[in-house]
This record gives structure tokens, C-alpha cells and sequence, in this order.
């Protein structure tokens, strides 16, 4: 046997013991630890890559080419999903129905729409989607802004992501005095009823009709439902073929004032 076919048998077995050690691991009581760590490693540099790839792309520094701007959108928004990824499993490492903020507090309803819309318009101009957003009125709100622009987010991203034509539609409509319905519609193939039994669970397996709308691990929904429950409501979809897809919940929010 030569020494390359002998240090490739090291190489492999080598590669083999590591592989074991790393699935062991994971499988181990410290498990779930072990990926929470990597997912709070991998956020840091994520959120670096989101800050300059947004800089670059809005011509701070030097100007940029059509082409590159389309470039830095790319990577901008692959950033953004492994971001949301990684952030999504922090939560529901924590139980995912933990609320940052623990009380409500005054909130503008417009000023989260505006969020999310900056956060997402790269990943619309990429794919050339038009984004609606058709905010409440009256405006001022008192609730969870926080868990709220983090579901919304999540369920946006998604409705970009796996819609090619058509257009994306974010709408909070005020049933009544206090009680507003939140919707992100999109014009996306739809959801093939078979597979809605499987739509909230995480870490999904062999969801082939679950791709086409959204990432097989199913991370984010089961992030999204927990929350939208945290927050007293129950997240809702209505899909069908040619119409797209629909994602829904009302919350209870009394109005209320800036300086509240």
C-alpha cells in the first residue's frame, strides 16, 4: 500500500471518528445546548453581513452598478433567511411563546409595516415583486410591537421568498374599537391541503408539497405560532391553487397615544 492510499485511509477514518463524535453529540443530553451555540455563533456575523451588504448596496462609501446592486440584494437577503434561521432557533430552544416585551407598551402600527417593508425590500426588488402595505387606522396601539414585527417578518420573508409573480400584501384591518386582524397574502402557488396537517411542525421530514411555500425544517411557522399564541390569538391560513396564500390573526390592541 503507497503512503497517499495510507494517509487517505487516515484521512477517511478520521473523517468518519469526527462525523460519529459530532451526530453523538447532538444526539446526547447536551444536544440541543450544542445547537443553540452554533446558532448564536452564526448570528453575529450574519448581522454584519445584513449592515454592510444594505451599506454597499445604497451606495454608501462609492457609488454601485445596476448589476452589483442586484448582487448585494442577493446576498443580502441569503443573509437575512440564514439570519431569521438562526434566530428562530434560539426562540423555540427558549419555547418560542417567551414575549420581550413582558408588559404592552405604545406602539405605531405604520412604523412596524415600515420595518419589516426595509428589512424585505431587497428580497422584493430581487425577485421583482411589488410589496402593499395597508397599515390600521387609528394608527397608535398599545401591545407586543416586538413579538408582532417579529411574526410579521417571518411570515413576509416567507411570502417572498416563494412567490415569483403576482405581489406580496401586508394589511392590519380594525375589526373594532380595539381588536385588529393582521394579514400577509401572497400570490404564490398555494398550499396543497395534504400538506397543511404538517404546517407547524418543526423539523418537518419528507414534506415535498411543504417546499414549494416553505423551508422543509418549518422553523419559522412553529416560531410564528407559538408567539402569535403568547400574544392571545391563533394564527390562521387559507390557501388555494391559483389564489396564493393567506396568514392571519387578530390581536387586541386599544388605541392609544405616542406619549402614553
Amino acid at each position: 500500500m503507497t503512503a497517499t492510499a495510507v494517509e487517505r485511509r487516515w484521512q477517511d477514518s478520521g473523517s468518519t471518528a469526527e462525523s460519529e463524535d459530532l451526530a453523538s453529540s447532538l444526539a446526547g443530553p447536551d444536544g440541543l445546548e450544542l445547537v443553540v451555540e452554533m446558532a448564536h455563533d452564526l448570528r453575529s456575523p450574519l448581522t454584519s453581513i445584513l449592515f454592510l451588504a444594505e451599506s454597499l448596496r445604497n451606495g454608501q462609501g462609492s457609488p454601485v452598478t445596476d448589476p452589483q446592486r442586484r448582487q448585494l440584494g442577493l446576498i443580502y437577503s441569503a443573509a437575512l433567511c440564514l439570519c431569521t434561521a438562526a434566530n428562530d432557533v434560539l426562540e423555540l430552544a427558549r419555547g418560542g411563546d417567551r414575549l420581550a416585551d413582558k408588559e404592552p407598551g405604545p406602539f405605531s402600527i405604520v412604523e412596524v409595516f415600515k420595518s419589516v417593508r426595509d428589512m424585505v425590500q431587497p428580497i422584493a426588488e430581487e425577485k421583482g415583486l411589488p410589496l402593499h402595505l395597508k397599515p390600521a387606522r387609528p394608527d397608535w396601539r398599545l401591545g407586543h410591537s416586538r413579538a408582532l414585527s417579529r411574526v410579521l417578518l417571518n411570515l413576509t420573508t416567507n411570502a417572498l421568498k416563494f412567490t415569483d409573480q403576482g405581489f406580496v400584501e401586508l394589511t392590519a384591518r380594525a375589526l373594532d374599537a380595539t381588536r385588529v386582524e393582521f394579514s400577509i397574502r401572497d400570490t404564490g402557488p398555494g398550499i396543497d391541503a395534504a400538506a397543511l396537517r404538517a404546517l407547524y411542525r418543526p423539523f418537518r421530514k419528507h414534506q415535498s408539497q411543504l417546499r414549494h411555500h416553505f423551508s422543509s425544517s418549518g422553523l419559522g411557522l412553529a416560531m410564528c405560532r407559538k408567539l402569535v399564541t403568547a400574544m392571545g390569538s391563533e394564527l390562521r391560513v387559507e390557501t388555494r391553487a391559483g389564489w396564493g396564500t393567506r396568514f392571519f390573526f387578530q390581536l387586541n390592541l386599544p388605541e392609544t397615544s405616542a406619549a402614553a
